[in-house]
């Protein structure tokens, strides 16, 4: 009976996600905004230091979305294991906008630190592994709310995906691709605080599993790229070819940009291992681009989150996997072909105006990651001297229809 009851969720998981693939959900922002659920707890354990830590995660899901059953991808900061927040500027703005694609994005915080020591392969490596651990228990939590707790957060179980940037993106390599007891590293203390587990670790909400179906990793590296076997998830790097911090290929990581800890294989390596073994992947290189540029570069923000939509949509959906760069679509639903209204100047540096519009009317100016960045009630004038130059989206809305239009700001002098 147990196995017809488990045929038949799976069954019913593949059905939901079925209907969810019309070709706008997890491709494109088909949500105007989110909703935040802050703190919510799902683990506990010792840090190295043997103190304890309650485990904290942020979660974000698309606003006045209907389905329940959703699939959720869960990202996980960098700071070299000492530092950063899961709201740092590397992992929210990604969060909001896969929610605004119907996702749920899940932001973890996992333990930090690590011992001083001589030599520092053992303690940044157990690092590591402690924040694996706390990944598998997040994951962990997820399937155990939807069984136990009336799935609270609308999540689809069979669809969890792991995302990391930098130190992130070490934990998300390591998760799937570190998977047997005998590849840790003998210079691994397992018998250290925190580490008690292995593998899954003792972090929390045993019994479920911690599995994966594939993994984005930005700007990490995994210890050895010979884990990786056939059959390993599927998985998107992201890399810039000139980071000073996380090396590109195989190289020496250093802690703090000076003291050597022990060669690593980068994205570049992985990449290379991935082809060879047969595991699908895609690989986004910046070219002369340093350590995660996508937390301060807009473009190059806009340029990862179409590539994991693309990427993401395939592993949920199916199709044809696309690796390349695709322009965004907000709110296709509302977007009009009856080209009635008309912006100008356009391009434009101060302020735009709006050819036959109503006096009662909403513009809102969206920028290129999807964020609201303005809103002009009963107007058909925006000023707009105090954004910075390039690619907008307009969207006008009145009581009669809505539409949206792209603006160029262009630089001033």
């Amino acid at each position: 009976m147990k196995n017809i009851l488990l045929l038949s969720t799976l069954l019913l998981s593949a059905l939901i996600s079925t209907a969810q693939c019309d070709g706008e959900r997890y491709r494109n922002y088909i949500f105007e905004n989110f909703t935040l659920l802050s703190n919510v707890e799902y683990g506990s354990n010792v840090k190295y230091d043997g103190n304890p830590q309650t485990l904290m995660m942020d979660v974000y899901m698309p606003e006045g979305d209907t389905s329940t059953e959703r699939a959720v991808v869960i990202v996980a900061h960098g700071g070299f294991f000492v530092s950063g927040s899961k709201t740092g500027s590397d992992v929210v703005p990604i969060c909001q906008n896969l929610a605004k694609m119907g996702y749920v994005a899940v932001s973890i915080e996992y333990r930090l630190g690590f011992a001083i020591a001589a030599s520092l392969d053992g303690p940044m490596t157990e690092a590591v592994m402690r924040g694996v651990q706390d990944g598998k228990a997040a994951i962990r939590y997820l399937r155990k709310s939807f069984a136990e707790d009336s799935n609270p957060h609308g999540i689809d179980p069979e669809q969890i995906y792991i995302a990391g940037s930098s130190a992130g993106g070490y934990i998300a390599l390591h998760l799937a691709y570190l998977d047997e007891e005998s590849e840790i590293p003998a210079w691994v203390n397992l018998n250290n605080p925190g580490l008690e587990g292995g593998l899954d670790g003792n972090s929390g909400n045993p019994g479920y599993p911690s599995d994966v179906n594939a993994i984005i990793n930005i700007a990490g590296a995994i210890g050895d790229t010979t884990w990786i076997h056939p059959g390993d998830e599927p998985a998107l790097l992201f890399h810039g070819t000139n980071d000073q911090t996380v090396p590109f290929g195989s190289d020496i990581q250093y802690a703090f940009g000076l003291l050597p800890v022990l060669e690593v294989d980068g994205s570049n390596s992985v990449d290379i291992k991935l082809s060879e073994v047969g595991v699908e992947h895609c690989f986004e290189i910046y070219e002369g681009m340093d350590h995660v540029p996508h937390a301060t570069n807009t473009a190059i923000l806009d340029t990862t989150i179409s590539i994991m939509a693309n990427f993401l949509s395939y592993q949920i959906c199916g199709g044809t996997l696309d690796c390349s760069y695709r322009e965004l679509t907000i709110d296709v639903n509302e977007v009009s072909n009856d080209q009635t209204f008309e912006i100008y100047p356009n391009p434009a540096q101060q302020s735009f105006k709006i050819k036959n519009l109503p006096a009662v009317n909403t513009i809102r100016l969206y920028n290129q990651i999807g964020q609201l960045a303005a809103e002009y009630v009963n107007q058909s004038a925006a000023d707009i001297q105090q954004f910075p130059s390039g690619i907008y989206l307009v969207n006008i809305v009145t009581d009669q229809k809505s539409e949206t239009r792209k603006l160029a700001i262009s630089p001033r002098n």
